[in-house]
């Protein structure tokens, strides 16, 4: 399927490695040209060059911190500069420490508040208020939104409160064409799940009984996920907006 995205640009945060770079991957590879971003110069440089080889789109990328303030307005000038146009923004940031709500201190919040949470929200507005033509804002949460996952008392805090927030840009922005979702992974093997995993006591148990839980008994490859995210933010997708798509094998108990 041709997803119409030769010429088109895409700022992609979190993409260094993971379910970022495997969006980034499906982009370039159907003819976008993205600007990708992470907080690990060495990290996005790398990233960027392995993004170029997949070609035919180029790939650009940024050192930036979507918990500073600047970080929005450095992804939009980096768009203009390099390649004139922004088509779609697709905000992907890392989890929070896993903690349970009872251990969880008032300075993992905050700092979980103001990375993931105001800084996807500052970006998602930016870009929006930026934009010439309508414009694709595509938020990578979790399936937390939907469901609390045991010691990640954080994230279960604050991706909900983002999935709101992103329906309601999409009412408030939908008049201009412009489209806001959200994708909520499940288990997908990326690195982010193999710390997590690593942290448990027996973590071959751990991932034995999660299996078990997926109705596909296996996790998603972040190709798998990449597809559906290339998918949501291209003009195939025209129509949907302030919807939440869930990638996860079925393992979700809500609709």
């Amino acid at each position: 399927m041709d997803l119409g995205l030769t010429g088109r640009t895409y700022i992609i945060t979190g993409a260094s490695r993971g379910l970022g770079f495997a969006t980034a991957e499906h982009l370039v590879h159907d003819g976008a040209d993205v600007i990708v971003a992470s907080r690990n110069q060495d990290a996005i440089d790398l990233a960027a060059a392995n993004l170029n080889e997949a070609g035919p789109g180029q790939a650009i990328g940024l050192a930036t911190d979507l918990g500073d303030d600047e970080s929005a307005d450095l992804l939009m000038a980096a768009a203009d500069e390099h390649f004139g146009r922004l088509d779609g923004v697709i905000i992907s940031v890392g989890g929070p420490p896993g903690a349970t709500a009872t251990a969880a201190t008032d300075e993992q919040w905050r700092d979980a508040f103001d990375c993931v949470f105001l800084g996807a929200v500052r970006l998602a507005r930016t870009a929006l208020q930026h934009a010439t033509a309508p414009l694709s804002v595509t938020l990578v949460l979790s399936t937390s939104v939907r469901t609390p996952i045991a010691g990640l008392a954080i994230s279960n805090g604050l991706r909900p409160g983002l999935a709101m927030v992103a329906k309601t840009l999409a009412d408030e922005w939908g008049p201009q064409g412009h489209r806001v979702n959200v994708v909520l992974p499940g288990r997908i093997e990326t690195d982010r799940l193999t710390e997590l995993e690593s942290a448990a006591p027996d973590p071959v148990a751990l991932r034995e009984r999660s299996m078990a839980s997926i109705p596909l008994r296996r996790y998603g490859q972040p190709e798998e996920f990449g597809a559906v995210v290339a998918f949501l933010a291209s003009p195939m997708a025209s129509y949907v907006s302030g919807s939440a798509i869930t990638v996860d094998g079925g393992s979700t108990r809500a609709l």
